[in-house]
């Protein structure tokens, strides 16, 4: 009996030290995976920044003559057409004047382009996940109108987090070489709107931001995934030969994707670069216009800009600046698609934007 006994306390002594291990085991591997899942995610949001800064300052001199083909006073013309607007641009203010509000820019595009990466990934997995819940096939993809909506949900937060750079990058952007220099920099033209304007002002044009991302970005996301999908499955003109596309491939892609949703969401953007230099104090000359025509922006919100524009400038001026942004478009989404995957397999990063 007592060696029973002996060998039942030590039975249940092994059994409490093999739980003991296996608890162990389990919370590390609880710890491991959590601590993989972060590092994944780092890894996505420094490829999503790295391809944003890249492909914006490779196109920062069209990006800057279209804000001021936007803006400028339609009664004082000084940029007319690409060609002569950065001619005009390099004989006034010289090679650092096409890269103005480039550095602010990046700061804002950086973590714009991060989080809007990063949300594409997450919102594309759960929208994914509930669809293949309602339809009760493990093995459904995302179809082009759901990448447009998870695109959608990637721009609107992005957007929405890093707003108030965008609008000082925009006054920072059309400040000129005889403009009356008011902003130092990002944060003094931060601190200065705040100060002048209040909280809100940094936040003037976000509504046509919102409406316009959600075609832009949506269409960029499901035109660039789609097209990928039917290259690899269709493999038309025998311009794919397996299932992993070539860069130049991607390229295309990319170029597509920009094309489609630039030319859709083009009059929205116009807007809300207007609305955003409502308001400032003896704002840069491009925008006032000089002498006897000099006049500020005045407008009382989204619609009121729209039916203001339309009625003075013709409809025509819902495009203006749209050849440099196509230019622009076209390179700049293309860099940041590949950029973005070719870092990520750099990083060893394992999620794909279309899984």
């Amino acid at each position: 009996m007592a060696s029973e006994d002996v060998k039942t306390s030590e039975s249940a002594v092994s059994t409490i030290v093999n739980l003991a291990e296996e608890a162990k085991l389990a919370r590390e591997g609880v710890v491991k995976a959590r601590s993989q899942a972060v590092l994944s995610i780092c890894k996505s949001l420094v490829a999503g920044g790295v391809a944003g800064g890249l492909s914006r300052t490779a196109v920062a001199p069209l990006e800057r003559l279209k804000i001021l083909l936007q803006v400028q006073n339609p009664h004082n013309i000084k940029y007319n057409g690409t060609i002569q607007g950065l001619k005009y641009i390099w004989r006034t203010e010289g090679f650092r004047g096409l890269f103005k509000g480039n550095g602010t820019n990046c700061a804002r595009i950086v973590p714009n382009s991060a989080v809007k990466f990063f949300s594409y990934e997450q919102a594309s997995k759960g929208i994914l996940y509930m669809y293949q819940q309602q339809t009760g096939n493990e093995d459904a993809q995302l179809t082009p109108l759901l990448r447009l909506g998870a695109g959608a949900c990637a721009g609107i937060i992005a957007m929405s987090a890093t707003y108030p750079m965008d609008m000082v990058r925009g006054r920072l952007t059309v400040q000129t070489e005889n403009s009356p220099y008011r902003y130092r920099g990002m944060f003094h033209a931060l601190s200065t709107v705040l100060r002048e304007e209040g909280p809100r002002a940094l936040y003037k044009g976000w509504l046509p931001s919102v409406i316009g991302v959600i075609p832009y970005v949506g269409l960029n996301f499901a035109v660039y995934e789609s097209l990928k999908d039917w290259l690899v499955k269709a493999k038309p003109f025998g311009l794919i030969e397996d299932s992993e596309l070539s860069v130049t491939t991607r390229l295309a892609c990319g170029a597509a994707a920009g094309t489609v949703g630039q030319t859709v969401a083009y009059p929205l953007d116009v807007i809300r670069r207007r609305m955003q230099m409502v308001g400032w104090t003896n704002a840069a000359s491009v925008i006032t216009g000089d002498g006897r025509s000099a006049a500020p922006l005045e407008y009382t919100g989204m619609i009121d800009a729209f039916r203001k524009t339309v009625r003075h400038e013709g409809f025509g001026a819902l495009y203006k600046g749209l050849v440099p942004n196509s230019v622009k478009v076209v390179p700049s989404i293309a860099i940041a698609f590949v950029t973005y995957e070719v870092v990520k397999d750099i990083l060893g990063v394992e999620i794909r934007i279309s899984d």
